[in-house]
């Protein structure tokens, strides 16, 4: 859900550059409780596409040319500057290529990144799976920030984080069971969902619809809105108001939300909760919704990511802010950004591992063996060798007020999430996930 309508991206060339003999240490390389990811060392071989003696260049997947959203590049910018200004990657300088897919265009850049990159790190577009085929063939891994289409969540040479990347469950049925159970009782009766009609979100309503209905929930609206946008919210919220929807399900762009809740507000209806999902986990949501917000319970699952208003007791959470603050002060942090974040710590701890002899297969076995991942605090323990669908899962609430998204009593277990939640495996397989074998290929091709 946290992609919505299509997945957002970033846009320059980016990567930064050393001189060679690669970055002398000036900050710690020690991330959250994860002691030395970066740093200097002896590493002089070319070991593989994309690794000289000196330097590694990873590619960062985006949508830039078609969201104008930099939060992937942001987030590239931070972490290399700062694994830079610590040493590099056993003195490698680490340095990234954006890969701008521009919505349609995935294919010809990941052709190009099988061409260039030795991994891909930190990125997602709206459209992935049209490069998955392309991307098992070239036997090229990926630890992406975000997943979006059926063929790429799972995919094989793919270690991923968070609700999307499960594949045929729905990772959310802890949080909607909180909701509809414990936050708004009753509000069960009279759930509404509405969809963007778009390949990535238009697949999510049906499959919603048969888990709440599951946990015996009663779907009263659903409807999908163009993907383009919509100059006239007032009909949907009229049918919202109508059917007197309860609980609102909304998949889509957060500015899109935004504007259907400022229509509902005015026409004084309210609404008991709107699940805006993680896509609107983000300043310019708040923003843009302000005026709705004291009306409107507006609510996201963060999945199990940790929320930046825990920097308190997190301290990876506010070395994230520390790091931003130094190398991106005009950037804002999403939800996208700290799974992407979370991507470049585990591509970093890995290579480091792997000493001079850096091959994909050693950093994608190295990361495999990570049972208990939680990115140095970034997020609740994610098993690396199993499928995320096969495991209990955490979430944690957050809830959007005037002054910011703010952490709300939904009954935390461990630290900051609701653990040991059991996924809503879907009845009907909605696809499968591309893997080596359907491109010829076996893991013991991988070098």
């Amino acid at each position: 859900m946290a992609v919505a309508l299509v997945a957002a991206g970033c846009g320059r060339d980016g990567g930064s550059t050393e001189s060679e003999g690669g970055p002398a240490a000036t900050v710690s390389g020690d991330f959250g409780d994860l002691s030395g990811i970066c740093g200097p060392g002896e590493a002089k071989d070319a070991t593989a596409q994309g690794v000289t003696g000196t330097e590694i260049q990873v590619g960062v997947f985006s949508d830039m040319g078609f969201t104008k959203n930099p939060e992937f590049d942001a987030a590239a910018k931070v972490f290399t500057s700062w694994c830079n200004e610590a040493g590099g990657v056993n003195g490698r300088t680490l340095t990234y290529k954006i890969r701008d897919s521009k919505l349609t265009e995935v294919r010809q850049r990941m052709l190009e990144a099988c061409r260039e990159d030795f991994f891909l790190v930190g990125g997602g577009s709206a459209l992935d799976g049209l490069g998955v085929k392309d991307r098992l063939s070239c036997l090229l891994p990926e630890f992406p920030g975000q997943v979006a289409q059926i063929a790429n969540i799972g995919s094989d040479l793919q270690l991923a984080v968070g609700a999307s990347a499960a594949e045929n469950v729905n990772p959310y049925a802890g949080f909607q069971q909180w909701l509809i159970e414990t936050a708004h009782p009753g509000s069960a009766q009279a759930i509404g969902i509405i969809n963007g009609d778009s390949p990535v979100t238009k697949a999510m309503g049906p499959k919603m619809v048969e888990s709440l209905r599951a946990a015996g929930a009663q779907i009263v609206y659903d409807e999908l809105y163009p993907a383009s946008g919509v100059a006239d919210w007032t009909p949907y919220a009229q049918a919202i108001k109508s059917k007197n929807v309860r609980g609102l399900i909304f998949f889509g762009d957060f500015r899109s939300l935004a504007k259907l809740e400022e229509v509902l507000t005015g026409m004084d209806y309210k609404l008991d909760w709107i699940d805006a999902n993680a896509n609107a986990y983000n300043p310019d949501f708040i923003e843009l919704a302000k005026s709705s917000l004291g009306a409107q319970n507006n609510y996201a699952d963060l999945s199990g990511i940790a929320p930046l208003d825990a920097a308190d007791q997190v301290p990876a959470v506010q070395q994230v802010l520390d790091l931003y603050e130094r190398y991106a002060p005009d950037a804002a942090i999403t939800f996208p950004a700290l799974k992407a974040i979370q991507a470049w710590v585990l591509f970093a701890k890995s290579a480091t591992a792997c000493g001079d002899q850096l091959t994909r297969s050693c950093v994608l076995e190295t990361a495999r063996k990570e049972t208990a991942w939680t990115g140095g605090g970034l997020l609740a323990p994610v098993d690396l060798s199993t499928p995320l669908s096969e495991q209990p899962r955490c979430f944690n609430v957050q809830k959007a007020t005037p002054e910011g998204w703010r952490g709300v009593d939904f009954g935390a277990t461990d630290g900051v999430f609701r653990c040991g939640v059991t996924p809503y495996r879907y009845a009907t397989e909605v696809g499968k996930p591309m893997t080596l074998a359907d491109v010829g290929k076996t893991i013991d091709d991988l070098e």
